[in-house]
């Protein structure tokens, strides 16, 4: 089952650009999809749709197989489903301190206090942000704001939770724990992840799912695996292999060894030189 899709979606913006090109699009219920693309391709389009900032001008955008209304109710009942963390997190944290800022969304839902606090309580433990909680959000620093970006979207215990260039800014150890909390997101709520990213390095390693887009259209999809066994196309739209899959890309074409091009992470890797090995 599908957590979120896009039946034609069709989006341009006020200056006549077109941004979304009758796109089709979905999200496995549980799963991490990945959504690849130049700058300029659509996607951050994409995802402001999926989230209901924007609104499409022809198309269907559908949560749980049921399209959205855009009442305000409806509006109100996405946006508790499906939350957006955007690329820059000043873009999102406006409150003084952390626990103001978490606390926002779940407050304007009118939930009781206790349940706020509790809500709270818990999107910090999980974000790993409870130690932030009193800290002026100007003086986090940018992982730090990161997380509680993601905890802000946390609180009102959404369905599918959609991260915009999430590991954009950070150093690898940022990276690698901005990654394993998407990937308890997923594991340990059973949250649909859906990221952008130009970090092609994590795709293979977290994402179920691909999308390739370019000018509002979806140029590819499928397993990443898949996707990387067609260098020339990634390239063809300024993208770049994975270093992983780039090296068996090297040792077939250079050195005529035959291997497995889509083997992308260590781990694959190793695999296909023991069993080059064994031969």
């Amino acid at each position: 089952m599908n957590a979120i899709e896009t039946k034609g979606l069709h989006y341009v913006y006020e200056d006549g650009t077109v941004a979304l090109h009758h796109l089709d699009f979905s999200a496995g219920q549980g799963k991490i999809t990945g959504v690849l693309g130049a700058n300029g391709a659509g996607k951050s389009t994409l995802f402001l749709n999926l989230n209901g900032v924007l609104q499409p001008a022809a198309g269907t955008v559908l949560v749980g197989g049921k399209p959205v209304c855009y009442d305000r109710k409806g509006i109100l009942e996405l946006r508790q489903k499906v939350g957006i963390v955007f690329q820059d997190p000043d873009d999102q944290l406006f409150s003084a301190d952390v626990y103001r800022d978490i606390s926002f969304g779940a407050v304007n839902l009118g939930l009781p206090e206790e349940e706020v606090r509790r809500r709270v309580e818990d999107a910090m433990e999980k974000t790993g942000t409870s130690m932030l909680r009193d800290k002026p959000t100007h003086a986090l620093s940018f992982g730090q704001k990161k997380r509680v970006a993601i905890a802000g979207v946390l609180v009102m215990n959404p369905e599918i939770m959609i991260l915009d260039e999430p590991t954009a800014g950070l150093d690898p150890q940022g990276v690698s724990d901005i990654m394993h909390l998407c990937q308890s997101l997923r594991e340990d709520l059973g949250i649909s992840v859906v990221i952008a990213t130009h970090d092609i390095d994590i795709v293979p390693l977290y994402c179920d799912y691909t999308y390739l887009l370019s000018e509002g259209q979806v140029i590819a999809e499928g397993a990443p695996e898949s996707l990387f066994q067609n260098p020339a196309l990634l390239r063809q739209y300024h993208l770049r292999l994975p270093r992983i899959a780039h090296l068996m890309e090297i040792l077939k074409e250079k050195d005529h060894i035959t291997v497995d091009t889509g083997a992308a992470t260590i781990g694959a890797a190793r695999r296909e030189i023991l069993r080059i090995m064994e031969c």
